[in-house]
């Protein structure tokens, strides 16, 4: 795959890092990937684009999110209301943009965070991710 297109714009399937999967679904035992293709999901229930995780409910569940980046205020705040809901935890696997608005508001002082060391190597890249993580 060319990292041309994987680090553009042109495609928000940033397919995630299956060891980083594994290990944090061995904390947190996750039961919905909320945005996921039928090729990449990481959990046996989970919701495609046409399908709007965006549009659907939450609540209740334990959910794993690697939203599409272009779309992260949007999803940023989806995971931190619906994450608020009894009985649901998110997590998602999200660009290091600390500066950016919607870090400020719904992910700075309102939810744990863990900033991975070095940069992510997306499945089916060949290359580590021009971000941080």
């Amino acid at each position: 795959m060319k990292t041309e297109t994987l680090f553009s714009k042109n495609s928000d399937e940033w397919q995630t890092p299956l060891d980083l999967f594994e290990d944090l679904d061995r904390e947190f035992h996750f039961d919905l990937d909320a945005c996921a293709t039928h090729e990449n999901h990481m959990c046996p229930e989970y919701f495609t684009k046409e399908q709007d995780g965006l549009e659907q409910n939450w609540g209740g569940r334990t959910v794993w999110c690697n939203p599409p980046y272009s779309q992260m205020k949007e999803w940023a705040r989806k995971c931190f209301y619906d994450g608020h809901k009894p009985n649901t935890i998110v997590v998602m696997l999200i660009p290091s943009r600390t500066d950016t608005w919607w870090y400020q508001n719904y992910v700075l002082h309102r939810s744990e965070v863990r900033f991975i060391r070095g940069r992510l190597r997306f499945e089916g890249s060949d290359n580590n991710a021009p971000f941080p993580s």
